[in-house]
């Protein structure tokens, strides 16, 4: 059942014009549907305010373009596709139009609609430039989900006065993700600034002892910073999710 029969179904009942075990017959179909090579999860944004996203590492184009379409003609929206290169990309545009690809955050968005942006801010904030591909990701995730973004890129703790001299950005955001390879640092510097939840990214920039972002990691997970949490290296994606749910509490 797709999402805005569900929403009309529920209206219905509670204008009791249906009566509750037809209700109860129509929930128990699956939330889900079966194509051989993934189970696409059409509740999803019932459940959790946002639909399904595409990881597309890994899988073939076949298997991208088939979960897409099928996404689209269950009244999809917004719908994206991480790590994805060029290539899946333009797989993805031989079956529908409305494809917009982001070659540096790796992600596509089909179907692409305006939701309600929220008036809360959140600051994406890189240690380096060669962290602004996982930044990227986790920007425009944001921006999709609904939330006003905006980015401050190379202000690591090698040149702190870059990070200090832009503190009225920094002040006025409702969320901050900091991005950072390296040894990490910056996470900390930037919740040791702030009084609003700052979601740590470790990156896998770094020469070979940061082993491939475990040393950014490891920083992140044992700051002194208070209100500093951590996601996985590389999830811009993750970090924005968590975000935007963040920003939409608020806003609420």
């Amino acid at each position: 059942m797709k999402e805005k029969e569900l929403t009309q179904l529920l209206e219905e009942y509670k204008d009791n014009q249906v009566p509750l075990d037809q209700v109860l017959k129509e929930l128990k179909k699956a939330p889900f549907a079966n194509l051989g090579y993934a189970r696409i999860d059409h509740h999803r944004s019932l459940r959790n305010g946002a639909s399904e996203v595409i990881y597309c590492q890994g899988k073939s184009l076949e298997h991208i373009q088939g979960i897409t379409l099928h996404m689209l003609e269950n009244g999809g929206v917004n719908i994206l596709g991480t790590r994805a290169n060029q290539e899946m990309a333009e797989a993805v545009k031989k079956v529908t139009d409305t494809v917009e690809y982001h070659e540096e955050a790796r992600i596509f968005v089909v179907n692409r609609q305006q939701e309600k942006e929220t008036s809360n801010k959140i600051l994406v904030v890189t240690g380096g430039t060669a962290d602004i591909p996982v930044a990227e990701e986790a920007a425009i995730t944001a921006e999709v989900l609904g939330n006003k973004v905006e980015r401050l890129y190379d202000v690591g703790v090698a040149g702190l006065h870059r990070l200090t001299s832009n503190l009225d950005i920094i002040l006025e955001a409702n969320v901050l993700i900091a991005v950072a390879g390296m040894e990490g640092a910056l996470a900390s510097v930037v919740g040791g600034l702030v009084d609003k939840p700052v979601i740590a990214v470790p990156t896998s920039v770094g020469y070979g002892a940061s082993f491939g972002g475990v040393s950014a990691l490891l920083t992140m997970l044992n700051s002194c910073a208070s209100g500093v949490s951590v996601v996985n290296i590389d999830n811009g994606f993750g970090a924005a999710y968590l975000a935007s749910m963040i920003n939409h509490m608020t806003e609420k």
